[in-house]
């Protein structure tokens, strides 16, 4: 079956189905232990439609959405802003970075390529901002995603911590170069 995908920055439009995916594959990111409440208070908090609209409009933020016949089925967020957790500062070995802040995709999609071709369109915006790496937290647990991340050309550079209701996960810090982009003469 030929997939008719499409990967563009999130619209608005999007946020009811951003919303929908995210309830459905940020479960998935969780540690097994994770307690059920705590992620669906975290998803009831940070994964709203009007959140995505909200976080759309913040400067240095972009959304990019994977969408199968109109239908979101997954997502990432590339963020500007400098870290500032002391962990993640200590850990990379690139400055500035963009942080790429969120990678999800819906387990429909899993094994179809679908993320590889988000990775790429991803990094490739990240490389448009001439900034020289870019870095992601992972949950040491989440095999699958250590994995994919790895073979994407990520390394393991750190560990940082991330509360899920009122416990701290543990997640690996993973940097990697971003391909310098030459300036061009005016």
């Amino acid at each position: 079956m030929e997939m008719n995908i499409d990967i563009s920055a999130a619209t608005p439009d999007d946020a009811a189905g951003l919303a929908a995916c995210a309830a459905v594959s940020f479960p998935l990111a969780c540690p097994a232990d994770s307690l059920p409440g705590d992620i669906e208070r975290h998803i009831a908090t940070h994964f709203t439609a009007d959140r995505f609209i909200d976080t759309m409009a913040r400067p240095g933020h972009t959304i990019l959405c994977l969408r199968e016949e109109g239908r979101v089925m997954g997502w990432s967020m590339l963020v500007l802003d400098q870290p500032t957790d002391t962990h993640v500062l200590a850990s990379l070995s690139l400055a500035p970075v963009a942080e790429l802040s969120k990678f999800y995709v819906h387990p429909e999609q899993h094994g179809r390529g679908s993320a590889n071709a988000l990775m790429a369109a991803t990094l490739e915006l990240a490389a448009t901002t001439g900034l020289p790496g870019a870095w992601l937290g992972v949950n040491q647990e989440n095999t699958r995603a250590l994995r994919f991340y790895e073979k994407s050309g990520f390394r393991r550079v750190g560990t940082k911590r991330f509360l899920l209701g009122d416990r701290f996960e543990d997640d690996f810090i993973l940097e990697q170069p971003l391909p310098a982009r030459p300036v061009r003469a005016a």
